[in-house]
């Protein structure tokens, strides 16, 4: 029987100096069903939102050609260049970010694009920002919703947006079928933690508007490079409530960081949540 979710791959997991040919070979080598592309705040990265034709036309045949599409999309760099900015032209240029972004993501056929849940992030939030980020994203969500592609927050690891109520009060004042909530639960669970909420409580308050999630390692105050199985994410559970919420697109986020069995790391992470998600699936037919 075929599976009734998709595992993606965050495309970080691997070195950055592979080409995407052997990306997307390597995703496909460890298991996954699809690789998430990151647009972070980095010049070489933002830079993708202006590939020629030609350049997006190769990718896509690439994907034909591997058998392992590009489906999600990481779009961090807002975090330079934030919604919410003071700054006219930041804000300008996240708007713009935003609007490349949707375009790449049409062309390419991603389906979610993943919003950095910031108003600003180099600068004091602030009732003013606060509303600029919110007038910025209804007019993100009509950008989107002409598109067919969904926006969906990831929980992020400052107070602003740091769990999925959080995350739900945005998507309710927008109130755009096309935004909703993409979220980290290594993020929630620190700020579970230090909240002393409940993980699956916050996951259940986004019931209906969850696109995808996170697969990510944590500790207490610390948000990246956490190898799987050393932190304190309760992933079976988190697996098991995402799937009751009706989730069945995941993506394991994780680094390389210059370990040499890196292909390992990824076999290892497919196997671990392959494992989780089969359950999860089982446990729901039963």
């Amino acid at each position: 029987m075929e599976k009734q979710y998709t595992l993606g791959l965050y495309e970080k997991s691997m070195p950055a100096d592979l080409s995407w040919e052997e990306k997307l070979s390597e995703a496909k080598g460890a298991g996954f069903d699809f690789v998430e592309i990151s647009i972070d705040e980095t010049d070489a990265k933002l830079s993708r939102l202006d590939m020629t034709k030609e350049e997006r036309l190769e990718l896509v045949t690439l994907m034909q050609k591997t058998g392992v599409p590009i489906r999600t999309m990481c779009l961090s760099g807002h975090r330079k260049y934030p919604l919410g900015s003071s700054h006219p032209e930041t804000e300008k240029r996240g708007m713009e970010i935003m609007e490349k972004a949707i375009c790449l993501a049409e062309d390419l056929g991603i389906r979610i694009i993943q919003l950095a849940g910031y108003d600003v992030y180099y600068e004091p939030s602030t009732l003013e920002t606060k509303k600029r980020f919110l007038k910025n994203l209804k007019k993100a969500a009509e950008m989107a919703a002409k598109a067919g592609v969904l926006l969906g927050f990831e929980t992020m690891e400052n107070e602003f947006m740091n769990t999925v109520e959080k995350a739900m009060k945005y998507v309710t004042l927008t109130g755009s079928s096309y935004l909703h909530v993409y979220p980290d639960i290594g993020n929630i669970t620190n700020a579970a933690k230090s909240y002393e909420n409940d993980v699956l409580e916050d996951l259940e308050l986004g019931r209906g508007h969850i696109v995808a999630m996170h697969l990510k390692e944590t500790v207490p105050g610390k948000f990246r490079e956490i190898p799987f199985g050393t932190g304190h994410v309760d992933f079976e559970s988190a697996v098991s409530k995402a799937w009751d919420l009706g989730v069945r697109k995941f993506v394991t986020e994780f680094w390389y960081t210059g370990n040499p069995a890196w292909r390992e790391d990824l076999k290892f992470a497919n196997g671990m949540f392959t494992k989780l998600l089969s359950r999860a699936a089982g446990e729901a037919a039963n």
